[in-house]
């Protein structure tokens, strides 16, 4: 008798139709959100035996034959990746042509630096067609802060020629009030990537709550772990459904500088190793802001200035 080809997560040994539950219900809904698991995250979302645990895991990682591929290949699969604009030319082009599907990006900033405009923009413009510098889908918005404005989606869905009403439909919004909600919006993300085409996931911001729930040196380590398993989490997701990643992070003030810009972004090491692309959004005159690229693997430091007005983000005006 053949064996039983696994196509699905009810196909995977030691799952039944309770553990299947459990688990979808847990965000892991296909076999490649399983691949991508720990044994010790099934044993705690579906309360399973550590055995039974890697036997499930090793299981969908064989079905999809994951393991090392040519450098070609990722090149190939890098190609098909989509770019959403920003709006701004200049930042485009400081973005190596928009912000990458499959990819993290963080914007960190003071107040009106830009960041949570760049947000909206991007929420409006991954609903463009792909030939129009968008993504043919829509996005999850988590908003940590209360900053989500549906009147400026509409301002900026006019702009670029889209129904405004359509484009709130297909924006998301989940209201985070401390962190382990904002984690709990993250998990629950996976289960409507696919059935409302999500192209893109912002977060705005992602550190706050976690600044506020866990404050003071004797919480610090408690903060950076959970912070940690957040943002991988994410990671997760740009990973198995190929979406991108935004997020806003907040600035704090280091007194000990002397000279240069004494604002640091929150979150320390953990968010410096996380993100994939790194910008330092400040203001500067009028409308006009200053974005500086930070840290990209693929590209190189500049800065740029963009704008924001009421049609959203540009360039400024030649003299």
């Amino acid at each position: 008798m053949a064996e039983k080809k696994i196509k699905n997560i009810e196909d995977l040994p030691g799952v039944g139709d309770k553990v299947a539950e459990k688990l979808k219900k847990a965000g892991y809904i296909d076999l490649m959100a399983i691949a991508a698991a720990s044994p010790k995250e099934l044993i705690e979302v579906a309360e399973l035996g550590d055995e039974t645990s890697v036997k499930i895991i090793t299981a969908a990682r064989e079905a999809l034959d994951i393991g090392f591929e040519s450098a070609t290949k990722v090149l190939e699969k890098r190609s098909k990746t989509l770019k959403i604009i920003t709006g701004s030319k200049n930042l485009d082009a400081l973005l190596g042509g928009g912000i990458e599907t499959g990819n993290t990006f963080e914007a960190h900033g003071s107040f009106g630096s830009g960041k949570s405009q760049l947000a909206h923009q991007l929420a409006v413009n991954a609903q463009l067609a792909v030939d129009k510098g968008g993504a043919g889908g829509g996005c999850l918005f988590i908003d940590t802060e209360n900053t989500f404005s549906p009147n400026r989606i509409e301002m900026m869905a006019k702009a670029v020629k889209l129904d405004p009403t359509e484009a709130l439909e297909n924006i998301q919004v989940g209201r985070a009030y401390n962190a382990d909600h904002q984690c709990l919006l993250v998990e629950k993300a996976s289960e409507m990537i696919r059935p409302k085409n999500i192209k893109l996931i912002v977060v705005d911001s992602v550190t706050a709550l976690f600044r506020s729930d866990y404050s003071g040196r004797g919480e610090l380590a408690t903060r950076q772990q959970k912070l940690n398993r957040h943002l991988h989490a994410l990671q997760r997701l740009a990973d198995i459904y190929g979406v991108a990643i935004y997020m806003t992070n907040q600035v704090m003030s280091r007194p000990d500088m002397m000279y240069g810009d004494p604002t640091t972004p929150i979150g320390g090491h953990v968010m410096g190793h996380f993100a994939g692309v790194r910008l330092y959004l400040r203001k500067s005159k009028g409308a006009n802001r200053i974005a500086r690229m930070i840290d990209a693997p693929n590209l190189p430091e500049g800065e740029c200035v963009f704008t924001v007005t009421e049609k959203g983000l540009g360039d400024p005006e030649e003299e």
